[in-house]
């Protein structure tokens, strides 16, 4: 064997027939394998359909008993705006794999095939030994999904999962992601004709005092039921700060003085990734507001919004909230 563990990352939504020809060349250079399955703890999406025990679940299917000894697989959280923390998420995970089952210096090695941007985390880990791999008939997990929840076809994954996922179908969690991604083609059909896809510019609240946050459930499409910032789309003539207290205000009700919650901006930054809205590219600026006082101002639901309500931080669970709003409550708040 070449190495004593080599580490497979990524999403595998779904796990089709070139992810398992990878593990299986894995298999074949190292005496363990170690699959890292990225954003775990998502709220489903198009992009992101499955949990990560249902992925963990299907990996599992495609390989023997004997081969699954010598796979081990974690979940993997999304740090979309620190780098370095999941640069050190990766790092700890192995880590602890290695230092639990291996004695002397371990032989590790990172397996996968350099693709687009997406795949840039290959040269993260110099420590770490390469393995490249060619792109197995060209597959594609978008093109799959997108036919598996629009047209309701599936191929190029193992027999075994495809049993799986035709079960999944007649799932409510399946016909969630497929309502949401005919919304989002009707949406998108608004500007199919324009020379350019446009970019949208919003605003999120990320109002905090005394250890909660104000959060919103969402009333429609995309992410209806989703917890999320409250927020929304800058008019046309309208300043980024007006446009923050119009759309706090229309969606919770907040008993504060406009004043008082201008007063209590204490930070703005910009959050871009490319990925961050099914709707298309959109760049939103969210703002810090930290209110003072032990006594909670009282809420209401409004606009956009079917309730808003005050969480506790330590409360707040990533694959509940709306795009990358938990990422945004990450970097304004820690």
């Amino acid at each position: 064997m070449s190495y004593d563990y080599l580490i497979f990352i990524g999403r595998f939504e779904p796990f089709h027939n070139g992810h398992e020809e990878v593990v299986n060349k894995a298999l074949a250079l190292s005496h363990k394998v170690i699959i890292l399955v990225g954003s775990a703890y998502q709220p489903r999406t198009l992009r992101n359909p499955w949990d990560y025990s249902e992925r963990e679940a299907m990996i599992r299917l495609c390989f023997s008993s004997e081969a699954n000894k010598r796979i081990l697989i974690f979940p993997l959280m999304d740090y979309t705006y620190n780098e370095p923390l999941w640069i050190r998420s990766v790092q700890q995970l192995v880590g602890g794999v290695v230092h639990n089952n291996i004695a002397s210096h371990a032989k590790i090695g990172l397996i996968g095939r350099y693709k687009d941007s997406s795949s840039y985390y290959l040269s993260q880990f110099p420590q770490w030994g390469r393995v490249d791999v060619e792109n197995y008939k060209n597959l594609c997990a978008t093109d799959i999904r997108l036919a598996y929840f629009t047209q309701g076809t599936l191929s190029d994954v193992h027999p075994h999962i495809a049993r799986e996922l035709e079960k999944f179908k007649h799932t409510p969690h399946y016909e969630q992601v497929a309502l949401e991604q005919r919304f989002i083609n009707s949406y998108k059909k608004g500007w199919e004709n324009a020379p350019y896809a446009p970019t949208f510019v919003t605003v999120d609240a990320v109002v905090i005092q005394a250890g909660h946050i104000l959060l919103i459930h969402r009333k429609a499409q995309p992410g209806k039921g989703l917890m999320a910032l409250p927020g929304g789309f800058v008019n046309q003539h309208e300043k980024l700060k007006d446009a923050l207290l119009r759309e706090l205000r229309e969606e919770t009700r907040i008993k504060v003085p406009t004043p008082v919650l201008a007063g209590s901006i204490t930070k703005q930054e910009v959050f871009d990734d490319p990925y961050r809205s099914s709707r298309g590219r959109t760049i939103t600026h969210a703002y810090l507001l930290e209110l003072q006082g032990d006594s909670l101002p009282k809420v209401k639901g409004g606009d956009d919004a079917s309730h808003a309500f005050w969480v506790p931080f330590g409360e707040i669970k990533p694959e509940q909230m709306f795009e990358d709003h938990f990422h945004i409550i990450q970097a304004m708040v820690g």
